[in-house]
């Protein structure tokens, strides 16, 4: 266990004699041992501290009394200097002077940072010393261009530790642009109602209505008023019920399930996911795949993480729509196309995690049970921001000393190149995310000579093939002829025309469609099935593989 730098200062003797006598010391005693950490601030630190408008920030007197001021200005007002140095200039205001009074008998200081959307407090100790006009080079460094007050001198802080605070007792609060991003959907949704309402009203009867230039499309009314969507779905052998329903982001919900009898759910590995039983406004029953995102250690729960995508297939805006406490879901047993190699890792084989957006779900998962074997690991999360990346508080928390996030809205950005060039040469990569993240990771470590054997990765949409071409597919089984356009699949255009063809993750990731090639050749684009299957048994993913010939048969 690595040492805790603010431990060593804040653990005084009274306070380890108090953490004794009620019993918390155990706990705490090893975070003081080996090496010094947290004294040296990384990219997130730097990144966190850049986005705040504002801290509290503690001095003391010559009468030993602590002063607290809160210091406010534009966010990034405080400036990291270096891994060991932050400062901010000190403009006039009310020319009290008591924080610079106390600075100048004692050095000493304590400021904490606050994230409240986001529930996340920073703490760091250090030391200050002023800066005078004299040094005018310091104080450019500190200024905030075009703030109206005269600068009167700047503080450089001397970072001696810092550390990360429970977010339990933080209340969120949000300032206006936040307040502003968290009602845009809402707004959009009202605006869409209230054309849908003023359109019926002057058209009873009708769904549309038309102009001269232009029509208005309104869309089918939702089928199920409040309180009337099924309070059972599915026809699974595990029948789990919704204890609990979690905001994570203003787009991602997650939705704790338990045993509907309050039974030890069946163990899983990470990377297992639970086909969701949804059933759609048309009034189809429909699976849904999603990633259990619970610690896999865990077996009193599953908790899965769902991206509200009102333009996808239907299934996740049902589930933000409908699924409430309470909701009993029949499902299948937990599938797992995506495992940890686990096998080279106790071998010694570090794993290298990367996560885009919601592919965060299967990873975080992966990241918990390497570390609960003692396996290394390093982690890549990659998002818009803090607010639309779902458990980014908590990874941060639990694996500052391997954790890596990109915030592309602040302008970092995954280098693939360099995660693949930085990592030992025997490491296992598991990639989840969009599939312009996986195609560019393949794509890379191609260039890079890496086996595709050390390349794992799970899409949640279907690979796109940018040459597909329209080709016919007959059904030897059913005696039909397809045809299908590039812009179809072969299952979907099977489905279309009836044919009772099996599926379930349409991204071929499950193989659950296979199916057998009697005549043609096919072009293979699914993550499931091995190359004995492909070649030898003559199996092929129509959700997601084509064909290099014009035609197929299939044994269907």
């Amino acid at each position: 266990m690595m040492a805790h730098k603010y431990a060593k200062i804040a653990f005084t003797e009274q306070v380890k004699q108090v953490q004794t006598e009620q019993h918390s010391r155990t706990g705490y005693a090893s975070m003081e041992q080996g090496e010094d950490v947290n004294h040296l601030l990384s990219d997130y630190e730097a990144n966190f501290i850049a986005l705040r408008d504002s801290f509290y920030m503690a001095s003391v007197s010559e009468t030993r009394w602590p002063y607290v001021q809160h210091r406010g200005g534009p966010a990034g007002f405080m400036r990291v200097l270096g891994a060991k140095t932050i400062g901010f200039a000190d403009y006039t205001g009310n020319r009290q002077y008591i924080s610079t009074g106390n600075f100048s008998n004692n050095d000493r200081v304590s400021i904490i940072f606050m994230d409240y959307p986001n529930r996340t407090r920073m703490k760091l100790l250090g030391r200050v010393s002023i800066v005078t006009l004299d040094d005018a080079e310091t104080l450019a460094k500190l200024e905030v261009a075009d703030y109206r007050a005269p600068v009167e001198r700047g503080f450089l802080i001397h970072v001696e530790a810092f550390d990360w605070n429970c977010p339990k007792y933080i209340t969120p609060r949000y300032n206006n642009d936040e307040i502003q991003t968290l009602l845009k959907p809402l707004e959009q949704e009202n605006q869409q109602l209230k054309q849908q309402l003023a359109t019926i009203e002057s058209n009873p009867g009708n769904t549309s209505t038309a102009s001269n230039s232009a029509s208005i499309n309104v869309e089918p009314t939702d089928p199920y008023p409040t309180g009337s969507y099924p309070k059972k779905l599915g026809d699974g052998p595990l029948k789990l019920v919704i204890s609990g329903i979690r905001q994570l982001t203003p787009d991602i919900r997650a939705y704790e399930l338990r045993d509907v009898d309050g039974d030890e759910l069946p163990q899983v590995v990470a990377g297992s996911h639970l086909q969701i039983p949804v059933q759609l406004p048309t009034g189809e029953q429909a699976l849904r795949h999603y990633s259990i995102c619970s610690n896999p250690q865990r077996r009193d729960i599953y908790e899965i993480a769902v991206l509200n995508e009102p333009d996808g297939r239907g299934g996740s805006h049902t589930i933000h729509q409908h699924f409430q406490l309470g909701l009993v879901l029949a499902c299948q047993q937990p599938e797992n196309h995506f495992s940890l190699r686990s096998a080279l890792h106790q071998q010694g084989a570090p794993a290298v995690l990367v996560a885009g957006g919601i592919g965060i779900t299967p990873i975080k998962a992966m990241a918990q049970s390497l570390r609960a074997q003692n396996f290394e690991f390093a982690l890549h999360y990659a998002g818009k921001n803090n607010l639309s990346m779902a458990f980014q508080e908590k990874l941060q928390r639990e694996f500052a000393d391997s954790f890596n996030i990109y915030r592309s809205a602040e302008g970092q950005r995954l280098n693939i190149s360099n995660v693949l060039t930085s990592a030992p040469a025997n490491s296992i990569f598991y990639i989840c995310g969009p599939s312009r993240l996986i195609d560019a990771f393949l794509e890379e470590a191609k260039i890079q000579n890496i086996v595709p054997q050390r390349i794992c990765y799970e899409r949640f949409t279907a690979a796109i093939d940018d040459t597909a071409a329209a080709i016919t597919v007959t059904l030897n089984k059913s005696a039909i002829t397809l045809e299908v356009s590039a812009q179809q699949s072969i299952l979907d255009a099977m489905l279309d025309a009836n044919i009772a063809a099996p599926y379930s993750c349409k991204a071929g990731e499950c193989k659950t469609c296979a199916v057998k090639i009697l005549e043609g050749t096919p072009k293979h684009l699914d993550n499931a099935l091995s190359v004995a299957e492909q070649e030898q048994q003559g199996l092929m993913c129509p959700c997601v593989s084509r064909a290099t010939s014009s035609h197929l048969t299939l044994d269907i």
